[in-house]
């Protein structure tokens, strides 16, 4: 956009003007303000230390608006204009939280907005507002003064009466919004019984309507009764949401549900600050606190990656914790868990030598490439099945479901860490340490005198062992220290570490939809194989 001169830019301020056009008027004097930025630095000899441009160029507008009254109602007029035709309630209960329903909806909107430009031909304060401001807006209208403030706010709104009329109705949809998260089955069958019993987001929409007749009948001391009514409803409906989290362990988790309950608990917090606004006796430093909160979240909408990060912790730690729970089965803490861990593991060594030999008569038939690997994949696979089937261990596994188990075990941040908690964290390393140890001895134990035995009865029955010379040898030394074999096998880690993911992602598809119940008890199903088998099937 082309620097524009003051004198140029208040002269061209005409209300009458279409509507378009009033709109980029206010994009250019904004865009007049911003320029103040890159001046920054060669202002300071005019600018008051610590004091951005930006602020120096708008207290310069109010000062020549306030010696210039024809000037001062020109703007006036135009700022009284957008506020008329245009739905400023949007702004507060809209931005931010994203046209869709879900995750993956918001994430391709977000793509859309950064690559489609904006029109100033809408009557949505939202989408303006993102088409007015940047995220770099936010340092220099954080510092504007107390001062400049008053003198905006009187520029912008005279008499605060359009302002508190935009605030009650954005309060009014934010309430609604969170009523139907409320009540979206997904939710709701999620939420502690005991906490949905209570009914608070019924109460919700009955708490706004109280607040906004007390709000336009005047009546102070009914309208703050009737916001502490409103801010208990909010902190029931937050404690609500906020037990869907412990009921993920079992009812399996969503990147939909995650999103939705973070979206409600964001409403939440959006109407707090409203009904801050809506009854402050000098509203200007809450509308301020406001207008700065919309820039924080302006930043935060217009990034792809902050949207993801905002709902991958919360999924990362729901997976990890279901991982962790498997993980501990892996650990030993007496000799009894141990002696069972070496047990598990030989019976682990006895699938692995099976698995061994049908490895080399894959690769002996001479297939071509693919199906040659295809048939190998298809050996391990049926391979770890059956150790897990069998409840064996396999120690090359371990440390996938391990690694979520010590996580788990590690403080928070911002956790205060005592000397039993980091005693106790050393001796699950210790027991880890063991574990592993068990597991590979375990698996050895049988498995490296099974395939020598093995070889022995075939070279006394055939006169030829089932792995030949040649294929030993380059198996042998196609393994070494010094070679790529520590980059295979930290490779190998990071597939085993993949494929738990991936497992964990399976298993809480099944928890999600409920498929073992819909095994064991649907109705088509028992009739056509029975209860007894239906059961058996499901688990």
């Amino acid at each position: 956009m082309a620097a524009w001169d003051l004198t140029a830019l208040v002269n061209a301020a005409d209300s009458k003007a279409p509507r378009a056009e009033r709109h980029l008027w206010l994009a250019r004097l904004l865009e007049w303000l911003r320029q103040g930025r890159a001046e920054q630095r060669g202002s300071a000899s005019y600018a008051q230390p610590g004091t951005p441009t930006p602020v120096l160029r708008l207290r310069l507008l109010l000062n020549a608006m306030d010696h210039e009254p024809a000037l001062r109602a020109q703007v006036q007029g135009m700022l009284q204009a957008f506020w008329r035709e245009t739905d400023a309630a949007a702004l507060f209960a809209d931005f931010g939280f994203g046209s869709r329903q879900s995750l993956w909806g918001e994430f391709l909107d977000r793509l859309q907005r950064r690559w489609l430009p904006g029109t100033p031909e809408t009557s949505d304060v939202a989408a303006l507002f993102d088409l007015f401001f940047d995220p770099g807006d936010l340092g220099w209208i954080e510092a504007v003064d107390a001062d400049t403030l008053g003198r905006l706010a009187r520029l912008l709104a005279p008499t605060g009466d359009g302002a508190r009329a935009a605030l009650l109705p954005a309060i009014t949809m934010l309430a609604s919004a969170m009523q139907a998260a409320g009540y979206a089955p997904a939710l709701r069958q999620r939420m502690d019984p005991a906490l949905a019993k209570m009914d608070p987001f019924r109460q919700l929409t009955l708490a706004v309507d109280g607040l906004r007749i007390a709000v336009l009948e005047g009546r102070q001391e009914d309208a703050l009764r009737e916001a502490a009514y409103l801010r208990a409803v909010l902190d029931a409906c937050g404690r609500a949401a906020a037990s869907i989290t412990a009921q993920l362990e079992t009812s399996g988790v969503s990147v939909d549900i995650v999103y939705e309950m973070t979206r409600l608990q964001q409403r939440a917090e959006r109407i707090e600050q409203l009904v801050d606004c809506v009854l402050a006796p000098e509203p200007v430093a809450e509308w301020h606190r406001l207008v700065v909160e919309l820039l924080r979240v302006l930043g935060q909408t217009q990034g792809l990656r902050t949207l993801m990060s905002q709902h991958d912790g919360l999924l990362a730690r729901l997976v990890t914790e279901r991982s962790a729970e498997t993980g501990e089965h892996y650990i030993t803490r007496n000799r009894a868990e141990y002696r069972g861990m070496l047990r598990s593991a030989a019976g682990g060594g006895v699938v692995l030598a099976a698995t061994t030999f049908a490895k080399f008569a894959i690769a002996g038939i001479g297939m071509t490439a693919f199906w040659t690997g295809f048939w190998s994949g298809a050996n391990y696979a049926l391979s770890f099945l059956l150790v897990m089937l069998m409840h064996w261990t396999v120690a090359t596994q371990q440390p996938a479901m391990t690694a979520p188990a010590m996580a788990a075990a590690l403080p928070t941040a911002g956790e205060e860490t005592s000397d039993e908690a980091i005693e106790g964290f050393v001796d699950r390393v210790a027991q880890l340490i063991r574990s592993q140890a068990a597991a590979i001895a375990g698996n050895l134990m049988l498995c490296g005198p099974l395939v020598l035995s093995v070889q022995l009865l075939a070279t006394a029955a055939a006169g030829a062992p089932l792995v030949g010379k040649e294929s030993a040898s380059y198996v042998l030394h196609s393994m070494s220290q010094l070679g790529p074999t520590l980059v295979f096998a930290a490779f190998t880690g990071v597939l085993l570490f993949a494929s738990s993911l991936v497992a964990g992602w399976a298993e809480n598809w099944f928890v999600f939809h409920r498929l073992e119940s819909a095994v064991a008890m649907n109705p088509a199903i028992v009739a056509r194989v029975g209860a007894t088998c239906a059961r058996r099937w499901a688990t």
